[in-house]
Parts: structure tokens; C-alpha cells; sequence
């Protein structure tokens, strides 16, 4: 039986690694006023940043339809018997719930789909997984209990820089918002029974980083084989010396940096940092 790996967009993970890893992937997408665009395909996170700061306005998001998932299944029947379609949580978007629907609309192909229950890379790490074992032949059935697996230990904390951003998207009051900008609060999250919960409030920009850092080292300080990422909002070059900050303490983890693209940055805003793992 031959597997296809599907993801969404908001796995962020690179065009030129889901090409080596045969990842197909359906985006989400932005809208400012009348225009649409799908991320990563029709705008770049880059662009997406200085869209936001030239208009001074958020967009807002929409997800891919039932149509757009029954075309891509049929589309993958030419050369696949199976498709395992991995999205973001079901908690934050319908997408899961769309692929599911078109799953079972769908004719001449089988439909495995899984909420990874989470977003970004921390979702990417799942189509990562699941294409290694789809290129070593395994079944459907093997991917989705590894992937199973994988879930017990995936986790993935990211701090907010500024918290308009979550007031704009009705993720936080006014009032809340007001306070937390005058004690210079940034709020660390993660993600709790597939929705977006507070964590801890932290005072400053660098000590919610160093709390980061903290939560990841309680993980790995066991000395497990891992694999993480941090993972920025426009903030390159901040991510890639936190990479080789934790590259030097952690020589049993592979680590990578990736990114808050435009729909997920909608909801955090530039300047968000984040640090997510799982054990391998």
C-alpha cells in the first residue's frame, strides 16, 4: 500500500524539506479586506509582517473547505492508495474536522485523519514522522499509532510579546491587555485540551525566555533522544541564537528553527517566540 503524508500550512515546515520528504501540504489563509491569500503559497511569513505593519491592521483567517480537501484526496488517488492528513488542533480551526468530512466523501482512497491537537512545528514534527515511516512502507494503521506515540510527550510553550495582537483577535480583553502592557506582562501559553490557555504571566521579554528555557530543560535534562524547535515571529536572528544556546547544553537533541507564519501570527503578533519538543 502506498501512503501520502498530507499537512496544513500552519506546520511551517520548509517547502525544500517537504519536497525531499514527498509532504504534501493544503494551506490556510489570510484575509485582508477584499484579498485573500494562502499562506505559504500566495504569501510568505516575511510579507505577511510588513503587511501588518503598512495596513496597521490584522486580518483575519479562514481555513481550507471541504471542496479544497475532496479535490487534494482525489488528486493524491492517482498515486496513492492512503493519505494520512495531519492539522493543526481542532480546538483552534475546523480544518481537521473538513478533512474528516471530505474523508469520508471521498472514493478510491483512504482517509486517515489525525488531530495533532497542537500548531506549527510542533505539528510539522508529526508529518516529519509520519513521512520517514510512509518512505519505509509502513502501514496507515503503524503511522497513526506512532504518531499516537509521539503525542505523550509533544509540548510546546510560546511567549507573546504583544498582547494587542490576542486583544484584537478576541483571545483577551481590553482591560486585560491594558494592565498587561503597563507591567510590561508577556504571557506564556500552551496548549491544553486542544485550545490555547495561559501558562504563566511573566514580567519581562527576557525572563519569559529564560522560562522557556527552563520548561524545556525539565524535559530534557533526562537525556532522552529528542527532537525541538524554537520558533519566532520575525525574530530570525533571536531564534537562531537560542538554537545554538541549547545546541551547546543539549548535544542529544536535534534542533531546528522555524516560524509563526501569517495565520498563527495573526493571533500572536511579531516579536512571539516559542520552544517545542518531543521525544524520539
Amino acid at each position: 500500500m502506498k501512503t501520502a503524508i498530507l499537512t496544513d500550512s500552519t506546520a511551517y515546515i520548509p517547502k525544500a524539506l517537504r519536497e525531499q520528504l514527498d509532504i504534501h501540504m493544503i494551506p490556510l489563509s489570510v484575509i485582508f479586506g477584499q484579498e485573500t491569500y494562502q499562506e505559504e503559497v500566495e504569501i510568505t511569513a516575511n510579507q505577511f509582517y510588513e503587511e501588518v505593519r503598512s495596513k496597521g491592521e490584522l486580518p483575519t483567517t479562514s481555513q481550507p473547505s471541504v471542496g479544497m480537501f475532496l479535490e487534494t484526496f482525489e488528486k493524491l488517488a492517482k498515486d496513492y492508495d492512503a493519505v494520512v492528513t495531519i492539522h493543526l488542533s481542532s480546538g483552534i480551526s475546523g480544518t481537521y474536522n473538513g478533512a474528516v468530512a471530505a474523508g469520508n466523501m471521498v472514493e478510491n482512497i483512504k482517509v486517515y485523519a489525525f488531530d495533532s491537537e497542537i500548531s506549527c512545528m510542533v505539528q510539522g514534527f508529526y508529518a516529519l514522522e509520519a513521512a520517514e515511516m510512509a518512505r519505509a512502507q509502513k502501514s496507515p494503521e503503524e503511522i497513526i499509532a506512532r504518531l499516537k506515540e509521539v503525542k505523550k510527550s509533544n509540548s510546546a510553550y510560546f511567549m507573546v510579546d504583544d498582547l494587542s495582537h490576542l486583544q484584537r483577535g478576541g483571545r483577551l480583553s481590553g482591560a486585560q491587555a491594558l494592565i498587561g502592557s503597563l507591567l510590561q506582562v508577556k504571557p506564556i501559553l500552551h496548549f491544553v485540551d486542544k485550545m490555547i490557555v495561559p501558562f504563566e504571566k511573566i514580567r519581562t521579554r527576557k525572563k519569559a525566555v529564560n522560562r522557556l528555557y527552563e520548561l524545556f530543560n525539565e524535559v530534557a535534562s533526562e537525556g532522552a533522544p529528542m527532537r525541538a524547535v524554537v520558533i519566532h515571529a520575525n525574530r530570525p536572528e533571536e531564534a537562531e541564537e537560542m538554537k545554538r544556546d541549547l545546541e551547546k547544553k543539549y548535544p542529544h537533541v536535534e534542533f531546528m528553527t522555524s516560524y509563526f507564519g501569517p495565520v498563527i501570527g495573526t493571533h500572536l503578533g511579531e516579536g512571539a517566540m516559542g520552544l517545542g519538543w518531543y521525544k524520539r
